[in-house]
């Protein structure tokens, strides 16, 4: 008899993402003819810029090529690639890496979601609430937590991120020993300064914490004196596990690279006391577990690095920011409460009257024809909040806002 890990069991039926889908396609298939506008999951709709398809072509010519093709690769990334990320993410913020602490994959979220593997399951984890739900879900699925009350897992320690607080946790009030940092953060589009960003770098190394820290969005930071990367941050490479995707930066979420950094200086420990390095135990999962991104794809994310890839890569960052304006103008004049949306492509709403945050999404599906995310998905915290994205075409931003505005 084959026993199920029964701490799948624990979860929600559905992923945030997929109970979105099931009930947009129930409403659609019961009004066909409703003209329905997706500002809800992060999925970008430009397509990728012309250096990149550009270097991405190369790279396939090379693959066709007897004196060129390229099997397996090095399960870490190419060191082409890899040069190309320190030179061009980190150096010119004044931080030095090593080529083998960078380690390119096919995305952030599975990086997330898979790091918590090579961490002792016994770990008392903390994540802000609201959260990414794949930092919570991937511990409730290795054990770490009980079970689910009123939205809350037994076992993880959640930091409020209210409009009381402004949308920025507090340290926690109890030793933890991971720590789920994302910022520009999703959901809120929230950031922290580098003072805010050192009290919990200082907190982590005073409590041997590892921050697990998501910078996924860091190239749409537009003020001064946010950090790109935690980094920046004294001691955090004592501390600091760092992830990043070119998804949204460069338009990759259905071309998948990202990378993750893991410098050799972060540690953690065994049952008697001895330091480990997390870098080398990173590399045995990878290595074990993952074969490593397409040579192709690889090519075209160096692409991103040319001078002609980074101008248009900004275009197209400056695209979506000039949507997230587009969004912030129009619903803070019709009335309603924002976050976000300077530093970051997502809209923090707070949903009108005392409306549940699924309510909302279901009376904006039927009467505005607009779908986004239900801020009850991302947590406890969130219940009452409603996330919009700024990803969406021009035209249907625009139409989006003032659908809103005049339906709801």
């Amino acid at each position: 008899m084959a026993l199920v890990n029964e701490n799948y069991l624990k979860l929600p039926g559905n992923y945030l993402f997929a109970e979105i889908a099931r009930r947009v396609s129930q409403f659609k298939n019961n009004n066909p003819d409703a003209d329905i506008i997706r500002l809800g999951i992060g999925d970008v709709t430009r397509p990728l810029p012309a250096a990149v398809i550009e270097a991405m072509k190369k790279g396939v010519e090379e693959m066709s090529r007897e004196e060129t093709f390229r099997g397996y690769g090095p399960e870490q990334g190419y060191s082409f690639l890899i040069e190309k990320i320190i030179e061009n993410d980190f150096r010119p913020r004044g931080v030095e890496l090593a080529g083998d602490e960078v380690f390119v994959s096919d995305g952030a979220k599975s990086d997330t979601a898979n790091f918590q593997e090579i961490l002792g399951s016994g770990n008392v984890v903390a994540v802000t609430d609201p959260v990414y739900p794949v930092y919570v879900d991937s511990n409730v699925m290795a054990g770490r937590t009980g079970s689910t009350d009123g939205g809350r897992f037994e076992g993880i320690v959640y930091l409020p991120c209210t409009e009381e607080n402004g949308m920025k946790p507090s340290l926690p009030d109890k030793r933890v020993d991971m720590l789920y940092l994302c910022f520009p953060n999703n959901p809120t589009g929230m950031t922290l300064s580098k003072e805010e960003l050192k009290k919990w770098v200082d907190y982590a190394r005073e409590n041997r914490t590892v921050i697990l820290y998501d910078a996924a969005y860091e190239a749409y930071i537009r003020e001064d004196g946010v950090p790109h990367s935690i980094y920046e941050v004294e001691g955090a490479k004592e501390v600091a596990v760092e992830f990043r995707s070119f998804s949204k930066t460069a338009g990759f979420t259905g071309t998948r690279c990202a990378y993750t950094v893991v410098p050799r200086d972060v540690k953690v420990y065994d049952s008697t006391g001895k330091a480990h390095s997390l870098n080398p135990l990173w590399l045995r999962r990878q290595t074990t577990k993952f074969n490593g991104v397409s040579y192709p794809v690889q090519a075209a994310a160096a692409g991103v690095f040319t001078e002609e890839g980074k101008r248009q890569v900004r275009e197209l960052v400056d695209y979506y920011m000039e949507n997230a304006g587009i969004i912030r103008e129009g619903l803070t004049a019709a009335g309603y409460r924002l976050y976000g949306g300077v530093n970051a492509p997502y809209i923090w709403m707070k949903t009108p009257g005392s409306m549940g945050s699924w309510e909302f999404f279901d009376k904006l599906m039927k009467e505005a024809h607009v779908i986004g995310t239900p801020g009850a998905g991302f947590g406890a915290s969130g219940e009452g909040y409603f996330r919009l994205t700024a990803f969406g075409s021009r035209e249907n931003t625009l139409r989006a806002v003032e659908r809103i505005k005049s339906r709801m």
